[in-house]
């Protein structure tokens, strides 16, 4: 077993939109990344995918609407929703996704 440490996790991504992949379990992955400004719209198929903000604010826009998270919230976007998060500011996001999701979205 391994200890997992968010803040020193978060010291060491300097790219955002580029998850880091923090533990495998069950066939799901924890991933972290920094959100910060505009990400493409997307979708996965056959994946559901987990959000859970740590620091920061995003808005996930989605085609059904807006879903708007701060520190603490989270929310799951359901496969074949097509979404994209928006940060107007630097925020640290967990996302647990199964192993083979594409975070890219399967129209990338």
């Amino acid at each position: 077993m391994k200890k997992i440490s968010l803040d020193e996790i978060e010291q060491q991504i300097d790219k955002a939109w580029s998850p880091v992949d923090v533990a495998e379990f069950n066939g799901q992955v924890l991933r972290v990344a920094i959100f910060e400004g505009e990400y493409h719209w997307h979708v996965h198929e056959n994946e559901d995918e987990f959000f859970l903000i740590y620091k920061g604010e995003i808005i996930i826009e989605t085609e059904e609407g807006d879903i708007n998270l701060k520190a603490g919230q989270g929310t799951v976007i359901p496969k074949g929703l097509r979404h994209r998060p928006i940060a107007k500011e630097k925020s640290f996001v967990l996302m647990v996704e199964p192993e083979a999701l594409n975070s890219k979205g399967d129209d990338k």
